[in-house]
Order: structure tokens, then sequence, then C-alpha cells
């Protein structure tokens, strides 16, 4: 078999990482224009073809996009986490890693949470939280389960956020969207409701205590209380094959279709 194909990728794949530190050392935005592709064959010396390969891969991790039309040419995209969310369900659904599994892992990260945001939040990511407490109160969870899912969402990203690590902030974005209920026709009742707020409250309390084992213990119960909603109403789920999330871009319609 001809090596011809392997040395392709090989010289695509170096000049790509080429590409990504010179936009990092250029500190280079989002939106930004970056070059044509006339310029980055004359810069690299290299043929159409690999240079197409190589930002073709560039592309597909959100790094940089094309953009048609006058004024277009090649600009710096923004990797988003939906991106990422993709990737990992694809690697996960293609080695059948059940949804339970996906729990288990928020079980883990969402404690470690807690106990940073404990340690680091401050006066705004306090209020922001009591104000989500506050509009939860408000909903009726049956008649709005989106609206209740979301404000759930809001209320740990802010607890994410509020950390201060970025790392494992990252992991809990894309874990949420993994795990999130509404991707697996789980629903939510007014106890289960009440169940969410009083936890939600407990944790900002702590929180506030700067308590950082209180609020990882808190938080612990909280999602777990997911699992056993899970196993006591939805039990078929927790070995089901971990979906697939759509691709970013693509139609919304197909979102969580399994390969």
């Amino acid at each position: 078999m001809s090596t011809a194909p392997a040395r392709h990728r090989g010289k695509a794949e170096h000049v790509a990482r080429q590409l990504l530190e010179r936009i990092i050392a250029a500190k280079l935005k989002p939106g930004s224009t970056f070059a044509t592709e006339a310029e980055l064959i004359a810069q690299f010396n290299v043929s159409r073809p690999t240079l197409r390969e190589s930002l073709k891969l560039l592309e597909s991790q959100g790094v940089l996009a094309g953009r048609p039309g006058p004024g277009g040419g090649i600009i710096v995209g923004q990797p988003s986490i939906d991106l990422l969310a993709h990737g990992v369900s694809v690697f996960l659904r293609l080695h059948e890693v059940p949804f339970v599994t996906v729990l288990k892992a928020r079980e883990v990260i969402e404690p470690a949470l807690a106990y940073e945001a404990a340690l680091n939040a401050g006066k705004v990511d306090f209020a922001e939280l009591e104000a989500s407490i506050v509009r939860m109160k408000k909903l009726d969870a049956p008649s709005n389960q989106e609206a209740f899912i979301e404000e759930n969402r809001v209320f740990h990203s802010i607890i994410a956020r509020a950390s201060g690590n970025k790392v494992l902030e990252t992991f809990w974005h894309t874990i949420s969207i993994l795990a999130h209920g509404e991707h697996h026709g789980i629903r939510y009742s007014i106890g289960n409701q009440a169940h969410v707020i009083k936890a939600h409250q407990r944790i900002l309390d702590a929180c506030r205590r700067r308590d950082g084992n209180a609020a990882s213990e808190a938080m612990e119960k909280h999602v777990i209380s997911l699992e056993h909603l899970v196993r006591d109403r939805y039990q078929h789920l927790l070995k089901h094959p971990t979906s697939v999330v759509e691709r970013p871009g693509h139609s919304p319609s197909n979102q969580q279709e399994s390969l």
C-alpha cells in the first residue's frame, strides 16, 4: 500500500499545528481575518490540497472558518462547548457507554465545583444564585418543563463559573449537555421542583458561609437525586447508550439521534 496518503495527512497535521500556534501567538480574536489560501501556500510551501486538509482539521475543531463573499476568506473561529460535547458524545456512543455512567461523572464533578464556589464566589455570584432560586419558585414545572430545566441549568452554570476553575467548568458544561434529563424524556413533578429548590438553597447557604465541605455535600446529594429519579421512574434509561449530541450548525430537529 502506498504511503503517500499517510505522508499527506502527516504534513497537513503539522501545518495545522503551526497555524494554531500562529493564532495563539498573535492573540487573534474570533472573527478576525486570518489569511488567504494563496498567502498560506506561499508561507508554508505546501500544495493546495495539503493546506486545505490542514484548514479542514482546524475547522472541525472550531478554530478556523471560511467566510464567503466580498471581504471573505479564512477567519478565526471560537471552539464551543457544544462542539466539544458532540465529539465526546460520539466517542461515548461508539464505545457504548451507558447513560448512568454519564450521571456518575456528574456526581464527581459538581460537588468539586460547589466546593470551589464556596471559596471563590463573590457577592455578584451569590446575588445571581439567589435570583435563580426566586425565579424557579415562580415556575410551574409540570406545565413548563423547558423553563424549569433551563433555570436549573442556570443555577448550576453559575456555580461552575463561580468556582474559578476553568477546567472543571468546561467539564461540567460538557457533562451537563450529555446528562441533562430532557434529552432522555425525564420530566419533573411539583414534588421534584420543591426538592430542587431546597437543594439549591442549601448549596447557596453553604457557599455564603464559605463552607466548602457543606457546599460539596449538598451538591452531591442534589445530583445523586437525579440518578435516584432515573432509577425510580426511568430505569430503562440507565443502561441505554449515551445519545449523540448534534454537531453545532446542524438541524436541531435531528438532535440526540443515535448513530
